[in-house]
């Protein structure tokens, strides 16, 4: 059963209920007469895509970003999955920790939201809260600046910024970093940017429905539009946000130009129906010739950050168990041998 939560003005919750409805009916309407987006979504599903689809749209069609914000977050449909965690804001740079309730393991996630790089919501929050439930790990996410109000090489300066805050409170080996959408390439992009200035890599990065291409790259790009809450268009208005007037250029801000042989291990997923699809596989055969650590898993029903539905389908649930096998592979080729993952042995202060 999905859940609502409002926020805001009145009348943007107003506005967004009613399109909402909207949607749902026709939805319903379709699907009872066999038209359904994809044969194996049920309505919820449907409903859910093509509603932050319209949102997606509605924000960014804002002459002011700040209004944008406002709108997309004004009204969020989630899943009734509950977290057992506590969130606190950091006291030393702007961001969240999410700490489990019930620790299990030595890992320290260090979250980078998706969002195009212009929008950060309350379903950022919860997705954070989701991995920091599920993975056990202790978990901070980093409150980035955004786009396009900040372009590049902001959020490149944030990323290394966090990373140094999470460093010190862990060895670098005890840390995953992990991104969804533009936050997969923000991970992936701080990689590059710990080689340049000489710091140690993290035990793992994972690209969770990654942008590893800032430009048109792939026919999915244009092809999947009609299943995806991200559009093609969307992806390369982000880009444009990202680098206005190509000051940087789309060589230099592409995950898939850059070489990733000698860093750290990459686990990446993707949905089969998401715009994203073919720069993804395509950045994972790259890398893997480049002679780069690198594990792509593609779930072929799935849109863009599917990983949010958790327990609705069985997709999302296998791609989050994979997430936590995966983190605790990592973490355990670090430790010693009579380490038990399920213990940690240290109380988290913040410095």
């Amino acid at each position: 059963m999905a859940k609502i939560k409002f926020s805001g003005p009145v009348l943007m919750r107003v506005s967004s209920f009613a399109i909402l409805s909207a949607i749902a009916i026709s939805t319903f309407a379709r699907q009872a007469f066999g038209r359904r987006m994809e044969p194996s979504w049920n309505a919820a599903q449907e409903i859910g895509i093509r509603f932050v689809r319209r949102q997606f749209t509605r924000a960014m069609a804002q002459p002011d970003m700040a209004k944008g914000r406002q709108m997309f977050d004004s009204l969020q449909t989630e899943t009734d999955d509950t977290y057992a965690v506590g969130v606190k804001d950091s006291t030393v740079i702007k961001g969240q920790w999410h700490i489990p309730k019930t620790p299990k393991s030595r890992a320290t996630l260090l979250y980078l939201h998706g969002g195009g790089y212009a929008l950060h919501g309350g379903v950022s929050v919860r997705f954070a809260s989701m991995l920091a439930h599920h993975t056990g790990a202790r978990l901070f996410a980093p409150d980035y600046r955004l786009t396009p109000e900040h372009p590049h090489p902001a959020q490149a300066e944030d990323a290394l910024v966090a990373w140094h805050y999470v460093a010190a409170t862990c060895p670098p080996e005890q840390i995953v970093v992990i991104g969804d959408s533009a936050g997969g390439h923000m991970a992936l992009m701080l990689l590059q940017t710990l080689r340049a200035v000489g710091q140690a890599q993290p035990a793992l990065c994972i690209g969770l429905c990654p942008w590893t291409d800032i430009g048109a790259r792939g026919d999915s790009l244009a092809a999947n539009d009609r299943y995806d809450l991200v559009q093609g268009w969307m992806a390369l208005r982000f880009g444009e946000w990202l680098d206005p007037k190509g000051a940087f250029g789309r060589e230099a801000l592409s995950p898939i130009n850059q070489d990733y042989a000698g860093l750290a291990p990459l686990y990446l997923q993707a949905g089969g129906r998401e715009v994203l699809h073919d720069m993804i596989a395509e950045f994972a055969a790259i890398q893997t010739s480049n002679g780069a650590d690198v594990t792509l898993d593609v779930w072929q029903d799935m849109p863009h950050v599917f990983q949010a539905y958790d327990s609705w389908t069985r997709s999302s649930r296998e791609a989050i168990a994979r997430i936590c096998r995966v983190i605790e592979g990592a973490i355990s080729r670090h430790s010693p041998d009579d380490d038990d993952p399920t213990q940690p042995d240290r109380e988290f202060v913040e410095t």
